[in-house]
């Protein structure tokens, strides 16, 4: 299922480009919603303990993949 990334919220899965490959990662937080980009910060683990935190940006209408 495909979503806008101005919809995207906290816990969202998503399947995005980070560490070099296209990966679930969860959405732990909107960075900043500005006008043109989306920035989020996501985890690429369940397991906080064994997930580093990356940012990702995205325009604002992009579309972006939910993980089911």
């Amino acid at each position: 299922m495909k979503i806008q990334a101005l919809d995207i919220q906290m816990g969202d899965r998503i399947i995005a480009y980070c560490n070099n490959k296209m990966q679930i990662c969860t959405v732990r937080q909107v960075l900043d919603p500005g006008q043109i980009n989306i920035t989020l910060s996501v985890s690429t683990s369940e397991h906080s303990r064994s997930s580093f935190s990356r940012v990702i940006r995205f325009q604002r209408d992009a579309l972006v993949d939910l993980a089911s």
